[in-house]
């Protein structure tokens, strides 16, 4: 199955050791024990191509256990089952700064032309875009509408738009909504450390009843303004630095003021981004419509690629079937290439490798960062996992 952008599908191929037999075969593999030799596999135990049918791996097309010590299924073939998972499920919570400095027209830096209208035009598409498909994300606005509570994190702990599957329009008619009709009617302030804190306990509360792998994405052209007290770039840095500590990381877009015009402001989100763990903000440059809507579609492309989820749920073997740990085979794919299998190795000393997230007892399957990386960054990604009727790999005591 082709991996989209965000949401990668695996298919699991579970061929179960205790259930290896030899010419009744079982019922779950199509053919019988016959499936198991021919046309339906090759020497790398992978079905051939485009045929539509279960693999069957029989003892003559897997390769021997991880010390060379030969097969441990039974028999001349392998019953097989296939059954469906996913990578665990992402969710993007964005806050967005509406403030009048994106476009309200009041200067030459808050230009809406150069800044609001490109930024925005990236933002709708990314929303609507079906690369974005498997994701689920949540808007924030900020500051709030209610200008005297816009110094609150209670005003963000709901967002505009709720979590929502992409792609989805709704993003797009919030957007209208909240864009001013007037130069005099934008929001004033950036209450940038509110709308952080509030947004992250909304994100704590989103994922107790739906677990998965949550980021905040902060969107905004400056420092934070008009709000007194701990609203601060350091009140910042210390929120996002405690929800990277709970596993929350934290992108930072900044969009930059015209040239030639108050230049620097945002040069601050630096350090906003390496306290969330996510290395450099991206910063997107104005002054040309039609180059800050390119540059601001890239950084979502990379967000939303480097958001992807690395871990898989290990599946429940079928019913009356055991599951063996050592018959795990990790394959990748991009396009029409062929599958190649992944090393395994709990340690992850090798960048291109999987671990099991407790060997003693694994519930999940981990990419090493090297096949991570090639994931996120390949929308034409695939990944197998296949559980083989004989040993693969040698898990360490």
């Amino acid at each position: 199955m082709r991996l989209p952008a965000m949401g990668i599908a695996l298919f699991v191929v579970a061929a179960v050791g205790a259930a290896c037999g030899g010419a009744g075969g079982d019922d779950l593999s199509p053919g019988g024990s016959g499936a198991a030799n021919g046309s339906g596999g090759d020497d790398n135990g992978f079905g051939s191509a485009g045929s539509g049918s279960d693999l069957s791996v029989g003892s003559g097309s897997n390769p021997s256990g991880p010390s060379g010590g030969g097969s441990t299924g039974a028999g001349d073939a392998c019953a097989t089952h296939r059954a469906s998972a996913e990578l665990q499920p992402v969710y993007l919570a964005v806050a967005f700064d509406v403030s009048g400095s994106m476009g309200a027209n009041d200067r030459p830096s808050h230009s809406k032309e150069l800044k609001w209208d490109p930024v925005v035009a990236a933002t709708k598409q990314f929303f609507a875009d079906p690369a974005s498909a498997g994701l689920t994300a949540s808007l924030t606005f900020f500051p709030g509408a209610q200008q005297r509570q816009m110094c609150s994190a209670r005003t963000y702990r709901t967002p505009d738009v709720e979590m929502t599957p992409l792609p989805s329009g709704a993003f797009a008619e919030a957007i209208d909504d909240v864009t001013p009709e007037t130069d005099e009617d934008w929001r004033m302030g950036t209450p940038t450390a509110f709308v952080v804190e509030g947004t992250i306990s909304f994100i704590d509360a989103q994922r107790r009843e739906n677990p998965g792998k949550y980021a905040l994405v902060l969107v905004t052209d400056g420092y934070p303004q008009l709000c007194r007290g701990s609203d601060s770039i350091q009140a910042v840095v210390e929120h996002v630095d405690a929800a990277r500590g709970d596993n929350i990381p934290t992108y930072v877009i900044g969009v930059a003021n015209p040239p030639d015009d108050e230049p620097g402001n945002v040069d601050n989100l630096a350090e906003i981004a390496a306290a969330g763990g996510t290395g450099k903000a991206f910063i997107i440059e104005t002054g040309n419509p039609d180059a800050t809507a390119t540059s601001f579609r890239a950084a979502i492309d990379q967000i939303r690629g480097a958001a992807v989820s690395c871990t898989i749920a290990i599946p429940p073997a079928p019913d009356g079937r055991t599951f063996d740990k050592q018959r795990v085979r990790v394959t990748y794919t991009s396009g029409q290439s062929e599958p190649n299998a992944l090393t395994y190795d709990q340690e992850c000393a090798s960048g291109d490798a999987w671990r099991y997230d407790n060997p003693a007892n694994p519930t999940q399957i981990e990419l090493c960062e090297g096949a991570c990386n090639a994931v996120q960054s390949d929308p034409e990604a695939a990944l197998g996992v296949d559980f083989t009727c004989e040993d693969v790999i040698d898990i360490p005591l």
